[in-house]
């Protein structure tokens, strides 16, 4: 396991690179807004811009990493990141932001999935959650760290600091990959669905894009419905697709597999509600509140806190009660935690302000971790690729749409209250939208088994009833034969 946690720790720093990013942005995003003239709620688009690239180029990941290499992937995709993130500090309106951020989606949608197939493909399940664990504590520094400094970089040097800060991250990076990662075996792919990922990128943009300026004035009237028509058509004719293409963009048989189907469809429910809130506090404390930026990240990162310190104590928590049982009470822990936002006054001490914000990121963090992990507990290895892209496109999908969701919720209740500017009652409902959504995924783990994901966990499976035995018959065969069959089985396994 010694090499599968060196692996875990150095693709842990592209993770890192991508949390302390979009941690640290958030923060500086009314700074953005003033500096470029632009509403507040507008620069949600920088955030779902760069998600929502991530959505699109994931599904063709796997491919990518099977024809030219996961390692070599790997390396380009963490330069390109880092190259994209100097230009958003360079950018001087919010198309060019926008662009750059695009940029830096494509980066990471190759960046994490692959980096997650170079770990996994390398352990046992036994090992899973350990290697999951040491691969998500490092990349837990990004959001810890984001909000604090975002807010002092912002401060102290301009927002545009925040993103040249990627640069060094990314050049640690590139070195430690070269050094230390063993590259793995390419493959013949054949030739990629083209016309699916044609289909599940522009249902994915369109849909997004539709949703995310609907009601804002940004496009002409009747443009962002017409989006959201295009793409809910195309994303019909792309489902229809996968079904009859033996080798898809998205291989949806693997929904067939309970823990990654729920992993996949519940998990994105609880991602989207969850997702709007590191959007959220930074925007309360300043807007709602008036705090400076540093004010606001050092409050902020607390939610991150609270998910660093529960990452040692998830694997003993998932071997005493199993993922079913987790999943379900930690769930409705974490709604609890989303909804206790809409508590928050000026009047709050900031100590405890604090300890509600850490103890939702605690509760957040576990149910992350456990769902992250199930989703391939159950998957064979010659699924990993496939599944990686697939779960990789939900789990980046559903952060956007958490976005969207609450700066929609932000639009809708200063338009009903009639105000010029936001106000705390808007965050308000904002919280209490964003819990609702999490709430809602929760049922659906009532249908998983009650040992489902064992071999990960841990936990012993429920004994199973007796079979009746039968006779064993064993054909006599030549022992060069025994010699060949066992030969073939070794060169086939993975």
């Amino acid at each position: 396991m010694a090499d599968a946690r060196v692996t875990a720790m150095i693709v842990a720093s592209a993770l890192f690179m991508q949390n302390l990013d979009s941690a640290a942005v958030v923060t500086a995003l009314p700074s953005m807004a003033r500096d470029m003239g632009e509403e507040p709620t507008r620069l949600g688009v920088a955030i779902t811009s760069y998600l929502v690239a991530l959505t699109v180029f994931i599904p063709v990941s796997g491919y990518i990493a099977d024809r030219f290499g996961a390692k070599r992937v790997f390396l380009i995709a963490i330069a390109l990141f880092g190259a994209a993130s100097a230009a958003c500090g360079f950018s001087n309106s919010l198309l060019e932001l926008v662009g750059a951020r695009v940029i830096q989606g494509m980066a990471g949608a190759m960046m994490v999935p692959v980096g997650r197939l170079l770990l996994l493909s390398g352990i046992r399940k036994d090992e899973m959650l350990t290697a999951m664990t040491w691969l998500t504590m490092p990349a837990m520094i990004g959001p810890i760290s984001g909000p604090p400094l975002g807010g002092l970089l912002t401060d102290l040097f301009g927002w545009r600091s925040v993103f040249w800060i990627n640069l060094p991250v990314a050049a640690i990076g590139l070195i430690m990959v070269a050094w230390k990662i063993e590259p793995l075996p390419r493959t013949d792919p054949g030739p990629p669905d083209v016309k699916g990922l044609t289909l599940v990128g522009g249902a994915l943009a369109s849909l997004m894009a539709g949703i995310e300026t609907i009601g804002r004035g940004i496009f002409p009237w009747g443009w962002p419905e017409g989006l959201i028509v295009l793409g809910a058509v195309l994303a019909v004719w792309a489902v229809r697709h996968c079904r009859a293409t033996p080798k898809p963009a998205l291989d949806l048989n693997l929904l067939k597999i309970p823990s990654f189907r729920y992993s996949t469809m519940a998990g994105s429910l609880f991602r989207s509600g969850a997702g709007g809130i590191p959007f959220l506090v930074p925007m309360l404390l300043q807007i709602g509140f008036g705090w400076r930026a540093s004010e606001a990240g050092l409050v902020a990162f607390a939610t991150a806190i609270g998910a660093f310190v529960m990452k040692p104590l998830t694997r003993p928590i998932l071997r005493r009660f199993g993922f079913r049982t987790v999943i379900i009470g930690n769930g409705l822990l974490a709604t609890v935690g989303v909804a206790s936002g809409a508590l928050f006054t000026a009047d709050w001490p900031i100590a405890a302000m604090f300890i509600v914000l850490a103890l939702g990121g605690l509760f957040r963090s576990l149910q992350f971790t456990a769902l992250n992990t199930l989703a391939f507990a159950d998957t064979t290895r010659a699924q990993l690729s496939s599944a990686t892209s697939f779960y990789g496109t939900a789990q980046q999908l559903a952060p956007a749409l958490g976005v969207v969701l609450a700066t929609g919720t932000l639009e809708i209740t200063r338009h009903f209250t009639g105000d010029a500017v936001l106000r705390p009652a808007d965050f308000t409902a904002a919280f209490l939208v964003a819990a609702a959504v999490v709430l809602t995924s929760i049922p659906f783990a009532l249908g998983l088994a009650k040992d489902v994901g064992f071999e990960v966990s841990g936990r012993k499976p429920l004994a199973a009833p007796p079979m009746p035995e039968a006779p064993v018959v064993v054909p006599e065969r030549e022992p060069e034969a025994v010699s060949v069959e066992i030969s073939e089985a070794a060169r086939k396994s993975p």
